[in-house]
């Protein structure tokens, strides 16, 4: 959310207009990133792909928000794309955002797999030295019974390079990152290991889809729950 003011701020305070291309022959995409380019030249261009049911220009920037542009790349949008259908408003922003966690290689989050068939999978931003995240792992074990496979993702609330944060890419490079999560959660000290790890992204990651604490739930149906739940209201919350 601060991204998205500074970045509207940004955009008042410099008086910036976007410049059309004259190469006739451009595409749709070149337009935009040429306007982006010249206009915005301290934002790089992550992705720019077609949205179908409105005919706007999604377009992702690094370490910035997600803007909407027109087909020429003058006009642009700041702010969540939602839907009206039977189901009421939906937030397609929000719903992107959330689909990227199912795009996460599962060898990059620490899982406890459900007993015998999956019947769903729960994804978990945590934190080691979260009290209801303990209490929420404290239940792993009855929630694989359950059929549920619980996938771990990073979220060291106190930031980059806190000591949290330190033990958690510890745990990420040990032999043994299950055994390691579960001593880190009953308070144990983790030995120190270093490694190319995916800590810091996921992080980043959390903040972008709006975690804003832990345990924060990205159920497999796409749902968003913030906050710890019982081993069956959880179970319940993904229809079983």
């Amino acid at each position: 959310m601060k991204i998205r003011f500074r970045f509207i701020k940004l955009l008042l305070c410099s008086s910036i207009f976007f410049q059309v291309s004259l190469v006739l022959a451009a595409t749709p995409e070149e337009r935009i990133q040429e306007n982006i380019n010249n206009s915005l030249p301290q934002y790089n261009v992550e992705s720019i792909k077609q949205h179908d049911a409105s005919g706007l220009y999604i377009v992702q920037l690094q370490d910035g928000p997600a803007l909407y542009s027109t087909e020429n790349g003058q006009y642009f949008l700041v702010g969540d794309l939602y839907r009206l259908d039977e189901n009421g408003l939906i937030n397609e922003t929000e719903e992107a955002k959330l689909a990227q966690i199912e795009t996460i290689p599962e060898n990059q989050m620490i899982i406890y797999a459900a007993t015998g068939e999956e019947k769903a999978h729960v994804s978990v931003f945590t934190d080691i030295t979260c009290g209801y995240c303990r209490m929420l792992h404290s239940e792993v074990s009855e929630l694989n019974d359950l059929g549920i496979t619980v996938r771990y993702l990073a979220f060291p609330r106190a930031g980059i390079d806190s000591e949290p944060y330190q033990q958690m890419v510890s745990i990420w490079c040990s032999d043994n990152p299950q055994k390691w999560m579960t001593n880190a959660k009953l308070g144990k000290k983790v030995p120190e290991n270093d490694c190319e790890n995916p800590v810091a992204d996921q992080y980043s990651l959390g903040q972008s889809i709006g975690v804003r604490g832990t345990p924060t739930l990205v159920l497999s149906t796409g749902k968003l729950v913030p906050g710890y739940l019982p081993a069956a209201k959880l179970a319940k919350e993904l229809g079983l």
